[in-house]
């Protein structure tokens, strides 16, 4: 069966212009930095972010834990939202492998800490408390629902850290969506913050990894923490070779999955039953739940869905997160609007 798979954006596969510069990669040992692709997607990262360098890895999530462990020793603290990707899907692998305390504070329903209780959050000079270190923020905000933080509060966010004494590092998986949805050049939106890890693997289509962006120094503890985690790739050009051609042709038509998102939210609005949140979509994800009285589970809901061809991703037991990707149509949008309509009938 032939999947309208609106679960995720990191279900993208690969443009066919991917796979042929995969198959014509040029490559060399990464580890010894002898891999002219991985060193030439490096150099594009970096001047696209407004960075001094640039590091290849095989994930966001090992971009942001790098970055954490560039930034703070054990025992140090780190100050994220509690609805932060890097708090809840990342394993808890800044505690886990560097020792490293999160101290969570609430975000707010458009992706942002209030900018009072993160000062407040920041530790005094106290044997008895950690040492506060470091402010992560999330552009767009995946659990807030694809939400993406402006240009001023970043730069507020960032002026605030490096104030006392703080880094800032931006998760910006998504922050080429945040820059399309804004209309302003992606490096506006990260030039507060000392580091950035973007994803090539989600609505950039490439098939594996992402990118961390700093500067040279940060880049060097990064890149050997890398090393610590594992994440030495060797002849890994021919993933560098995708990443290349997702950041020469895959920003620009961002814009599609964003109207795609606003045309899916326009026709499921119509079916009694639905609730969608208020805004969505601000980027690329639809985020909706069932209404009072209807007699079955979002589970029970996403089953009868993948019958028709259908797939969603179920949040909480009764709410739902659709991503619009790469290889998601006009006609697919149309496709799980009438899926949806035909399972709400019966209700």
């Amino acid at each position: 069966m032939d999947w309208i798979d609106l679960r995720s954006d990191t279900v993208t596969l690969p443009t066919p212009q991917m796979r042929a510069e995969m198959a014509e990669a040029e490559v060399g040992d990464d580890v010894y930095g002898e891999d002219p692709s991985i060193n030439r997607l490096e150099e594009m990262s970096a001047a696209r972010m407004g960075k001094e360098a640039g590091l290849f890895v095989a994930s966001g999530t090992m971009g942001n834990l790098s970055s954490i462990l560039a930034y703070c020793g054990r025992g140090d603290e780190f100050i994220l939202g509690n609805l932060s990707h890097t708090f809840i899907f990342e394993a808890g692998g800044a505690a886990a492998l560097g020792g490293v305390h999160p101290n969570t504070l609430s975000n707010q329903p458009d992706g942002t800490l209030v900018l009072e209780e993160v000062e407040a959050a920041i530790r005094p000079d106290d044997i008895h408390q950690p040492i506060t270190r470091l402010v992560v923020l999330e552009n767009t905000h995946n659990r807030c629902g694809g939400t993406a933080l402006s240009v001023e509060y970043t730069r507020a966010v960032g002026e605030l850290a490096h104030d006392h004494g703080l880094n800032l590092h931006l998760d910006g998986a998504r922050v080429f969506n945040a820059a399309v949805y804004f209309g302003v050049e992606v490096t506006e939106l990260v030039d507060p913050a000392d580091s950035v890890t973007f994803c090539l693997s989600k609505g950039l289509s490439a098939p594996v990894g992402s990118v961390l962006c700093g500067s040279n120094d940060f880049i060097n503890q990064a890149r050997r923490i890398r090393k610590q985690l594992g994440g030495g790739m060797r002849q890994a050009g021919v993933l560098a070779a995708a990443g290349i051609v997702a950041l020469d042709t895959m920003v620009d038509r961002l814009e599609e999955d964003h109207s795609r998102a606003k045309q899916l939210a326009r026709g499921l609005s119509l079916i009694p039953g639905l609730v969608l949140d208020p805004g969505t979509p601000y980027t690329n994800m639809v985020f909706l739940s069932l209404g009072d009285g209807v007699p079955f589970s979002g589970k029970e809901m996403a089953d009868r869905l993948k019958e028709s061809g259908v797939q969603v991703g179920v949040v909480s037991k009764n709410r739902f997160r659709l991503v619009t990707h790469y290889g998601i149509e006009d006609a697919d949008i149309e496709m799980a609007i009438g899926a949806f309509r035909e399972v709400m009938g019966g209700v």
